[in-house]
């Protein structure tokens, strides 16, 4: 790997792994529905004049259905429910129940009729991967939390889908075009739920809740996604993929860090398990490649936004 490749390699995976502390931060002053708003938003701003700029955002919205789909899987239900989710879980926690979501591609392409082949050392993978969860879930999280691990059932399989849609109905559409036009829609679509629910804040939110929204925004969203096709332009989408495999452990340092979150021991074996697992799952055989929109988290199953 070159020099450049590794130093993108480095901040996309701090990109994509600092989300969770952020998102603790943020809902615990600002309604789950404000903060998808205020980072959806914000990201689009960013990204849609460069979108227009290169011309990305007529072919994505002539394919309207799919992307609305996308939309739908990728940004609107798993933002909501992971926002929710981190109101009791700990965001290392959070961040370690995602890199389920290649376990969850499996049965994604199953049930849309494009099953892979899946070798001895795959099912070693998901075997693993699900020992992982269990482990997480049942000797990791208190029985108080379970319904934020029902919402993170959400978001793995969101992130699952969202890419299997993007691989099916439009793999040749570009990508910053889908991205500025995804979190525009989403962005959109929460303003009158917000409105509705209640969820606009009656006070200005403090310092440290601001920041964590901007970051989301910008770094976690925005920049994330020009450094991944940097990234891929760089080394290629095949070992871009490896990022899925940082991402958790950035979680839990910053957890841990920065929110003095504990590590217990089946945090690090679910952390083991997991990781493994998916790494197990995900491993193809010498001269597989894949779409940008299907690979961006080592995943036929990978979310293009964290």
């Amino acid at each position: 790997m070159t020099r450049r490749g590794l130093l993108l390699f480095i901040a996309l995976g701090i990109a994509w792994g600092i989300p969770y502390l952020f998102i603790k931060v943020a809902v615990s002053e600002l309604d789950p529905g404000m903060v998808v708003l205020a980072r959806s938003g914000l990201a689009a701003i960013l990204l849609l004049p460069l979108a227009l700029f290169r011309h990305e955002v007529g072919p994505v919205l002539r394919r309207w259905k799919p992307m609305l789909a996308y939309t739908l899987v990728e940004i609107v239900l798993p933002w909501y429910f992971l926002s929710s989710a981190e109101q009791t879980l700990p965001s290392s926690t959070a961040g370690l129940l995602l890199a389920a979501v290649p376990l969850a591609g499996v049965a994604i392409a199953f049930l849309m009729g494009r099953p892979e082949r899946l070798s001895g050392t795959n099912w070693i993978g998901i075997a693993l991967g699900m020992l992982g969860v269990a482990a997480l879930v049942g000797l990791d999280v208190a029985g108080s939390d379970l319904f934020a691990v029902a919402q993170m059932a959400v978001v793995v399989v969101g992130y699952a889908l969202g890419p299997a849609i993007l691989a099916r109905w439009m793999p040749d559409l570009p990508g910053i075009g889908i991205v500025a036009v995804s979190l525009a829609g989403a962005a959109v679509a929460y303003v009158p739920f917000v409105l509705l629910t209640g969820g606009v804040p009656t006070a200005w939110p403090s310092p440290p809740v601001i920041v964590s929204v901007i970051v989301l925004a910008v770094i976690c969203s925005a920049l994330a996604f020009l450094l991944m096709v940097g990234l891929i332009a760089e080394i290629g989408p095949v070992k871009a993929t490896t990022i899925t495999y940082v991402n958790p452990a950035v979680a839990i340092i910053a957890g841990v860090v920065v929110l003095g979150e504990r590590v217990t021991v089946w945090t690090v074996v679910g952390f083991v398990l997991v990781l493994a697992g998916s790494y197990l799952v995900t491993k193809k055989h010498s001269g597989e490649t894949g779409s940008v929109g299907a690979q961006r988290q080592g995943q036929a199953s990978a979310p293009l936004v964290e």
